[in-house]
């Protein structure tokens, strides 16, 4: 007999995250592109971080349409390091459209090598992050986050002082919940 999961989070029955999930407001609108072999991702950060961002959009896709920011207000930007970014910066006077790319890094460089409309805007990356939360994964290198987490970061440098870290609460509980299903012994050995 297959699991019951919750239709708004999708984690399984009795490990539903909807109570931590915050509803947070935003000037700047939150594009999630999420490549599809992540829609299914039992630790799927981006689905977390659009349920508790009001201005969110969470888009699971390879063919991405230009329409998807082209019909909002605001210019758009990738959330995307590596060369041609510029470091974000806050103080933006109107609203923005902040494009964050959810897969691992090889599915996040694909969606931009495949669409050339969205790899032709203005790319921006995070500077002086805090090291990832994430602990059930090996960053790839300095700075990696998960989704939700550059999410929040980019969000407290174009919104400050506001604090969007009410967003990390759900994701928080559910590496706790991932590290207590394997038990210590098999964190430890494996992630530590």
């Amino acid at each position: 007999m297959p699991r019951l999961h919750c239709p708004r989070c999708q984690r399984p029955e009795g490990h539903c995250l909807c109570a931590l999930i915050p509803r947070l407001p935003s000037r700047t609108r939150v594009l999630i592109l999420q490549h599809p072999s992540e829609a299914d991702h039992a630790l799927n950060t981006a689905r977390l971080a659009h349920l508790g961002l009001v201005n969110s959009d969470l888009v699971v896709t390879e063919q991405v349409p230009s329409a998807l920011w082209e019909a909002h207000e605001g210019p758009a930007y990738v959330l995307f390091p590596g060369e041609g970014s510029t470091a974000l910066a806050g103080a933006n006077t109107g609203p923005v459209q902040l494009i964050v790319l959810d897969g691992t890094w090889r599915k996040a460089r694909k969606l931009l090598h495949l669409n050339p409309a969205l790899a032709a805007l203005p790319r921006i990356c995070l500077t002086d992050t805090a090291p990832s939360r994430y602990r059930l994964r090996k960053a790839p290198g300095p700075g990696a986050l998960s989704t939700i987490e550059a999410i929040v970061a980019a969000l407290e440098v174009l919104e400050a002082p506001a604090s969007f870290q009410p967003l990390l609460a759900p994701f928080d509980a559910l590496i706790e919940g991932q590290i207590k299903a394997m038990g210590q012994e098999t964190y430890r050995r494996n992630h530590l």
